[in-house]
Order: C-alpha cells, then sequence, then structure tokens
C-alpha cells in the first residue's frame, strides 16, 4: 500500500503541528512556539526572523539544507517539530515507531554532517520528504508564479475533480511506452552489419565452451600434473620409506618388536611397564597402516609419459584463456556469459524489433485510450473549477471577474495527458479573459492564488496549510477578504499565516509576534503569543508604525472585537 492511499485517513486525525523548537540558526539561538487549531497568524516588522520560522519549517519537510544555516560561533543547529498525530499506516511502511505523536528532529554540525529523526528512529531526507509530503502544504510569497506553469495548472486540476486514478493509468501507460521506445531506439541505435560479430562472438563462445572451463578444479589439475611430472621421484621415496618402516633387517617396525620384547621383560619386573608395552604395540600397528598407506599411494601413481603430456596441454590451455579473458577461470567465464547474451541479442534482434514495434503500437493504444478517459473527466471539472474559482474570487473583490480553465488537445502525447491547458482571467467586465502570465499585478495574482487554494481546501488531504505573505500587495478591505478567506480554510484544518496586515491578523484564533533583540552584543530572535491588550497593541503597530496612538489602538480594538464575534 502506498502512502498516498493513507493521506485521507491521516487527514481525518485533524493532526497538527502542535510545536516547532529551532536552535542556532542564522540569527535565532533557541526559540520554541506552540500552534493551535484553526487559524494562526504570525506578525513582525521586517527583518524580525520570521524567514527563519519559514526556513526552519522547510527543513523539516525535507528540503535542502547545509551548514551555512549554522549561527555563527555555534558548532550545531536543529529544528524539532511536533505533530499531534502520526499517520500509523505510513509510519509502519516506512518502519519507524508510532508512539502516537510524530516528533521529527534535523540537525546540522559544523563539519557538515546532518542527521534526521522521525520518532527517536533514524531517518533519511528522502524518506523526511515523503512524510512531509502528507503533513504540510506550503506557499510562500512567490508561490503565485507556480500558477503560470501549465504542468501545476493541470495538476490543480486533476486534484480538484479527484482523477487519481485515471490519471495513474495514464502515467503507467506513459511511462511503459517510453521505456519501450528507449529499447526500441538501443535496439536501432548500432545499423551496422551484425554478420561480422556475430562470428567472432561464436568463435568466442566455441572456444571457452570447449575448455570447459565451468568443470575445472584448477587446484586437482595442477596438484595431478605435479604427481604425474614427479612420478619416478615419488616411486623412489615410496620404496625407501617402505623399507624404512618395515621391509628390512633395521625397519622401525623390528626395532618396536624387539622392544615390545624388552617391555614384555620389564613389566614381569615393572607393573608399570604394561601400558608402555601396550603403547609400543600400537605404534607398530600404526607402522604397519602407513606403510600400507605409503604403498597404495604409490600404485596409484601413474608415470605413463602420455599423461604428462596430456596434462601439460590442459594446463598450457587454461593459461592461455585466462590470459586472453581477463586474467582468471572466473574472467573467461564472465566473458563467455556476455558473449552468449550478446550473441543471442544479435540474432533475434529482428525479432526482438518486430516484438517491440507490436508492444508500442499496444501501449499507444493504450496512451489513447486513457488519455480519451482523463480527458473527459478534465472537461467536465475545468468548468465546475472554473465557476468555484469564479465565486471564490468574488469575494475577494473582483466583482465581474470571471476565471476560466482551457483545454485542447495536445500536439502529441504528454507525461500529464493528450490536453493541454491554460488558466485565464478577466478581472474587469467587457474584458476577454488573458492567460495568468498576461497579469501584471502581482495583488491579483495572489488573490488568484488564494482563490484557488480556497477552492481546493475541501479536496486536499493535507492537514496543515502554512502561507507566507499570501497576502502580499494586497490591502484595505481586500485584507479583510483575504483574512475571512483564510479563516473559512482554517475551519477544516490547521492553517499558520505569516502576514503583514493587520486586517488578516486580527481574524487568527492565535496570535504570535516575531521579534529580535540584541543580548550580550548579538542579535537574536523570538517569538511569542499575544492576547489583550499585548495583541491590540501589536494590530495597532500594523496600522501606523512604530507610534502606538490612542486613535490606532481603538482602531485595532475594534478589529479585535468584530473578530470575535465572527468567530
Amino acid at each position: 500500500m502506498g502512502l498516498l492511499s493513507f493521506a485521507l485517513s491521516f487527514a481525518m486525525l485533524r493532526a497538527m503541528l502542535q510545536s516547532l523548537r529551532i536552535r542556532n540558526i542564522a540569527i535565532v539561538e533557541d526559540l520554541a512556539v506552540e500552534f493551535g487549531h484553526g487559524l494562526n497568524v504570525v506578525t513582525g516588522e521586517t527583518g524580525a526572523g520570521k524567514s527563519v520560522i519559514m526556513g526552519a519549517l522547510n527543513l523539516i519537510l525535507g528540503e535542502r539544507a547545509d551548514k551555512s544555516l549554522i549561527r555563527a560561533g555555534a558548532e550545531q543547529c536543529a529544528v524539532e517539530a511536533v505533530f499531534s498525530a502520526a499517520p500509523r499506516g505510513v509510519l509502519e511502511e516506512l518502519g519507524l515507531e508510532n508512539h502516537g505523536e510524530l516528533i521529527i528532529r534535523r540537525q546540522f554540525n559544523a563539519n557538515g554532517t546532518s542527521k534526521v529523526f522521525i520518532n527517536d528512529s533514524p531517518a533519511t531526507v528522502q524518506v523526511l520528504k515523503r512524510l512531509g509530503d502528507l503533513l504540510v502544504d506550503m506557499h510562500g510569497p512567490h508561490d503565485h508564479q507556480s500558477l503560470l506553469s501549465r504542468e501545476f495548472q493541470m495538476d490543480l486540476l486533476d486534484a480538484f475533480g479527484g482523477h487519481d486514478h485515471t490519471r495513474r493509468a495514464y502515467e503507467n501507460a506513459y511511462q511503459h511506452r517510453q521505456q519501450l521506445l528507449r529499447d526500441r531506439a538501443a535496439l536501432a541505435e548500432d545499423g551496422r552489419d551484425p554478420s561480422q560479430e556475430i562470428e567472432f562472438l561464436r568463435f568466442q563462445v566455441r572456444e571457452i565452451e570447449e575448455a570447459k572451463l565451468s568443470d575445472l578444479n584448477e587446484e586437482e589439475l595442477a596438484a595431478e600434473h605435479t604427481r604425474v611430472a614427479n612420478a619416478q621421484r615419488i616411486l623412489e621415496l615410496a620404496d625407501a620409506l617402505h623399507a624404512a618402516l618395515t621391509d628390512s633387517e633395521t625397519s622401525a617396525f623390528n626395532a618396536l618388536a624387539a622392544a615390545q620384547k624388552q617391555l614384555g621383560d620389564l613389566a614381569g619386573i615393572v607393573p608399570e611397564a604394561k601400558p608402555w608395552k601396550q603403547e609400543a604395540a600400537a605404534m607398530a600397528t600404526q607402522l604397519q597402516e602407513l606403510d600400507r598407506a605409503i604403498t597404495d599411494f604409490a600404485r596409484r601413481i601413474d608415470a605413463d609419459p602420455a599423461r604428462l603430456c596430456e596434462l601439460d596441454e590442459r594446463l598450457m590451455q587454461i593459461h592461455r584463456l585466462k590470459r586472453k579473458y581477463g586474467g582468471s577461470v572466473a574472467e573467461a567465464l564472465a566473458v563467455l556469459a556476455r558473449a552468449r547474451e550478446r550473441l543471442e541479442f544479435l540474432q533475434t534482434r529482428g525479432e526482438r524489433a518486430a516484438q517491440l514495434d507490436a508492444e508500442i503500437a499496444k501501449a499507444a493504444a493504450q496512451i489513447e485510450q486513457h488519455g480519451r478517459d482523463l480527458r473527459k473527466l478534465r472537461q467536465s471539472s475545468a468548468k465546475k473549477l472554473a465557476e468555484a474559482v469564479t465565486r471564490q474570487l468574488r469575494d475577494l473583490g473582483f466583482d465581474h471577474g470571471r476565471f476560466e480553465v482551457a483545454l485542447a488537445a495536445a500536439a502529441e502525447p504528454t507525461a500529464s495527458g493528450l490536453d493541454e491547458i491554460e488558466f485565464a482571467f478577466a478581472p474587469n467586465p467587457g474584458e476577454p479573459p488573458r492567460p495568468l502570465r498576461q497579469i501584471a499585478s502581482s495583488g491579483e495574482m495572489s488573490r488568484v492564488m488564494l482563490a484557488v487554494k480556497v477552492v481546493l481546501a475541501a479536496h486536499d488531504r493535507i492537514p496543515v496549510l502554512v502561507f507566507d505573505e499570501i497576502d502580499a500587495n494586497v490591502g484595505g478591505e481586500m485584507g479583510k477578504a483575504v483574512g475571512e478567506k483564510l479563516r473559512l480554510v482554517a475551519g477544516a484544518r490547521q492553517v499558520i499565516c505569516i502576514t503583514h496586515l493587520p486586517q488578516v491578523a486580527a481574524l487568527g484564533a492565535r496570535h504570535y509576534v516575531v521579534s529580535k533583540s540584541v543580548r550580550n552584543g548579538r542579535t537574536t530572535a523570538g517569538i511569542v503569543p499575544v492576547s489583550g491588550r499585548e495583541r491590540a497593541e501589536e494590530l495597532a503597530r500594523m496600522l501606523g508604525g512604530r507610534d502606538l496612538t490612542s486613535v490606532t489602538l481603538k482602531h485595532a480594538e475594534e478589529m479585535l472585537a468584530r473578530a470575535a464575534q465572527r468567530r
């Protein structure tokens, strides 16, 4: 079972980011924050350290990092995130412990090494990224640019329409055909006449096969050669040993026989000598057995010059093949295996090419079928997506705006389907919709992005959404509308939003302020939750700058009061 199959059940757990701790990253020495359900807003002056928090979250989600992040003078930096629930099936699939909560730690050392721990078990960055894709959806201030990507637009449409199954079937068919095309290209890349290569390979195969190297015990063959080459000397030594052991007046056997008689006499006088006589008898028996073994071995010695010649030729053959094919019998056998495989390939290339052509045609038909099925779903979903985004945009100030999703047949199959897509938008009445990339206003693009995210929120299975200044270049009443949309999304999942707009900040269920200070000559950033008077003062600062006045403070208090009534 794949990771995505667990995502829906994970979202049902209402998992949220409970806490985040950052140590020795950039201007942060030691920062800890606890988040809650709903809309969490984070504010602070420019340069206070909000970007460090977003960077730390990216690290937890498996983004690339290096030792340059480490705060000056520190040997190590670390980030720890605690999520309220863990996707049980996912952790089991990844071989990780499940303790209810999900605790992720990532640290970097000044020497360039890094470590990842998930529930105290070591893990890789790849595993962390896979898990992070299910945990948090990040949206930065420039993410609206992704809306200009047609690939991203197609992904959004398929996510909205729930086309996962059909799209996956198409992608599998497409990738299968691509692999077949690569195989066919590799088969045809050498257009030369293969007859000479075939003849050479046949010679190699025949030469190595005839040597029967697979049945060879080289050590035994060398040992036999040594015996046959030294047969005469072996026989002479065997005869001498036979005489010394048993077959001469002065043989060891005769000496032991005399010793046994003397030990028998001694045993009649000294009882302790009885076992000595027995030991001498045992030695005599061993001498006889040794003599028989040597004699039997000598009888088996082949002193035939013809056998020696045969062995010489065999060893010369083996040495020649070893020199020719890699220096060892194992290498020569490897050459044989490769030659057989290549020979088989060349001899059946035409047949394989015809087979691949048939498979490519079959795969192309599958692509066409799955692509048409996907197109039907997309055509239905495109209209619904356009209507849904248009409704959201009207709430965001485009009273007569119109969003469109245009589909057209692609010139040829692509990795995502048979279709091309274009998101278009007409912000004002009487204007024809234009592609999003032709919209000059980043404020308009930000609102379009937010509208799309609101629409997709109902279809999105990821439990935590993070927006980093998505309200950039938006203000006034539009800021209030943006805040309302974020609050709407936060009704179904946890939302963390970094904002510069007081209209958005006032709508948060929880409010955190990031600030920096100088301690012992070092700048450091911190974050604190604010409520009551402190929260009103922060909104007043956002409304009127550093100079806090009774007017801005009263305005801030009124904003908070109205927001509380809507919650």
